[in-house]
């Protein structure tokens, strides 16, 4: 019988490190293209979510679903990029169910570079789902009254935000035990952003100790940014925190997941 032999742990650099998670994102990526189904979440969800806050809320709370899908826009681009990260998770521990991760211990490369490599091959589900969502909307009536310059930069501080919170994804679908329990698990991290924020409605209207939450949450901060960026006015107090909370997020939850995988892997 023929054993395989892996070979003693080596020192790994930095910049090797960024190698091999960019040649794994590429597998991502090719996944992607082969198995075109899996971005329906981020195609249908964007629309379904679009609609129906639209005209469901937009009387009530605008005065008219023109108006509130100016106001909306933005925050719903936040929460799309936010659940769009929860397939990370779900792909990786698919991946080592399955036995994949199996072959990456034998292969000299980074250990952590599977997750970078799932997590920067995620920037396909985030461009496709701001393009769906952004498209749709314009169709509804939305329109962009900045410059490309800084509707650019909401997208990339957007894109930069999700990448960071995939960390939180990558950290959950190493700790459960099968790909199902990963979304269930995460919505509940996840909800609490998103809907605890002003992306739906003004924090001035919440009672006190909900507007405490709101005025500090990083998705509140990420969605006045990309108000101002989209629709004109203050936007740099509010990005420079959401830069430094997706900072933290990621310094946080790149570690603990890093470690979940070397336990679950061995």
């Amino acid at each position: 019988m023929t054993t395989l032999h892996i070979g003693p742990a080596r020192h790994i650099g930095p910049a090797a490190t960024v190698r091999h998670g960019l040649a794994l994102a590429g597998r991502s990526v090719t996944k992607i293209r082969k198995n075109p189904e899996s971005l329906l979440d981020v195609t249908l969800q964007p629309i379904i979510f679009l609609l129906l806050f639209v005209y469901l809320f937009g009387g009530a709370l605008a005065g008219s679903p023109g108006e509130y899908l100016q106001l909306l826009l933005p925050g719903l681009m936040v929460q799309n990029i936010a659940f769009a990260s929860l397939g990370t998770g779900m792909a990786l521990n698919t991946d080592i169910t399955k036995g994949v991760f199996d072959r990456f211990r034998s292969m000299p490369i980074a250990r952590s570079a599977p997750l970078i490599g799932a997590v920067l091959g995620d920037v396909v589900r985030f461009v496709v789902t701001l393009a769906v969502l952004i498209g749709f909307a314009m169709i509804l009536g939305f329109r962009v009254q900045t410059d490309p310059g800084r509707f650019l930069i909401a997208v990339v501080l957007m894109i930069l935000f999700g990448l960071c919170l995939c960390w939180v994804s990558v950290f959950v679908g190493m700790l459960v035990k099968s790909p199902q329990a990963v979304p269930g698990t995460l919505v509940a991290f996840i909800f609490p952003l998103t809907f605890g924020s002003n992306v739906f409605v003004d924090a001035a209207t919440m009672p006190g100790w909900l507007r405490g939450w709101v005025e500090v949450n990083p998705v509140t901060h990420l969605t006045n940014a990309g108000r101002g960026l989209l629709l004109g006015g203050e936007w740099v107090g509010d990005a420079a925190w959401a830069f430094l909370w997706a900072i933290a997020i990621a310094a946080v939850f790149f570690p603990l997941a890093l470690r979940a995988y070397r336990r679950r892997v061995g």
